[in-house]
């Protein structure tokens, strides 16, 4: 398991690490709100593309050797800006980062399930989003160091370096997991599938949750810098978000397989703690900052681990990848559409306003969690673990 852990927090490290300095450093390509905004956006747009087609790829062909090319592919596209630096080659390292983590993200959501028996998704989710956190939170902070004791291409090299390392890691000790027999699956067998509550909720919520905390991420550090703070002070503060994050995640997951917590309930409370994170951003200085951190964070760390166990237990095992890719499909869509959002809105009146906007989104979802209680249902394990 650890090196799926260890992949889990390069992306998480890669994209929260990049997103949170470009925020920071207002020369060099970075020239505007929505440029940042682009830039956050263009490495969840290629996940959104490519996530589905990597997942089912995994299915076919098995999980491992889609998280190795995905893992070496994440170390090639961070040297590209590490070796060229000019503001064309940092929107293509972005875009072949966000391709790679298409590949070697939801290969290894699709390991943990299969390396761990039905009755222990919960902490196994749950230990998964805690060291993904600990990329969120050491990204930013030390993304923030990296960029002012050096610059942009620094954190791109130590990105290059540390993707390659995971890549051997993996090759060295995740076992082959083969894939397993399917049945023949038409077009509208998958739309049937992917538009049942069982899967909709939880993606739903994992989008919300991971909308909040990519706007978080990139845009926090603005009212900071907005606040007279600098780069490592401002990347400090935010890796609030994702220590929250990592602090609640396994005892959610442990929660839920204990039986002490329903997927209805964590999601429903998860939304609305989000949702009161970014109503928080709106208020000035480092207290609006720290506050708006610690609830977004409290709030996504509630979501992660309970809408992955919840599509874990409701998916056949055989079909594994194909759902993770087409989740995570879904937390890219927020991903992108966050920043976007924010953005979109900051620029046409301020940046508080963009946050409020946000907060509006998540906290309407929340009420349809609430509102709609209908059960999910868990599908027959073809395999429990190894």
């Amino acid at each position: 398991m650890w090196p799926l852990y260890a992949a889990g927090f390069t992306t998480a490290f890669g994209a929260h690490g990049i997103a949170a300095s470009l925020g920071s450093v207002p020369e060099g390509a970075v020239t505007s709100l929505m440029v940042l905004g682009g830039l956050l956006a263009l490495y969840d747009g290629a996940e959104v593309v490519l996530k589905p087609l990597f997942g089912t790829l995994a299915d076919r062909i098995g999980a491992r050797p889609v998280l190795l090319g995905g893992l070496t592919a994440f170390a090639v596209a961070s040297a590209v800006y590490a070796v060229a630096d000019s503001p064309g080659w940092l929107w293509a390292a972005r875009l072949g980062q966000g391709a790679a983590a298409s590949a070697f993200s939801p290969s290894a959501s699709a390991l943990v399930a299969r390396l761990n028996p039905a009755a222990k998704h919960g902490r196994a989710f749950g230990s998964y989003g805690f060291y993904k956190a600990i990329g969120y939170t050491a990204g930013p902070l030390l993304g923030g160091v990296l960029v002012w004791t050096g610059n942009l291409r620094l954190l791109f090299t130590v990105l290059a370096v540390l993707g390659g390392a995971v890549a051997v890691w993996a090759a060295l000790a995740v076992p082959v997991v083969p894939p397993l027999p399917r049945a023949r699956q038409t077009v509208l067998d998958l739309a049937r599938r992917l538009t049942e509550p069982a899967f909709l909720a939880p993606t739903a919520a994992l989008a919300a949750g991971t909308a909040a905390l990519s706007a978080g991420v990139g845009f926090l550090p603005v009212s900071g810098r907005l606040a007279g703070l600098g780069a490592v002070a401002t990347g400090a503060a935010v890796s609030v978000l994702a220590g929250c994050a990592a602090v609640v995640q396994p005892r959610a997951g442990r929660a839920l397989d204990d039986g002490h917590l329903t997927t209805r309930t964590g999601l429903a409370a998860g939304l609305s703690v989000t949702a009161a994170g970014l109503a928080c951003a709106m208020l000035p200085g480092l207290t609006g900052i720290l506050v708006a951190a610690a609830l977004i964070g409290v709030g996504t760390g509630l979501i992660t681990p309970l809408g992955f166990a919840t599509l874990a237990a409701s998916t056949p095992t055989e079909r594994l990848g194909q759902t993770m890719g087409a989740a995570e499909l879904g937390r890219e869509l927020g991903d992108a559409g966050g920043p976007l959002l924010v953005a979109a809105v900051a620029s046409l009146t301020t940046l508080a306003y963009g946050f409020a906007a946000l907060a509006v989104l998540i906290a309407m979802g929340a009420v349809l969690a609430i509102v709609h209680r209908r059960p999910v249902p868990t599908a027959p394990r073809a395999e429990t673990g190894r």
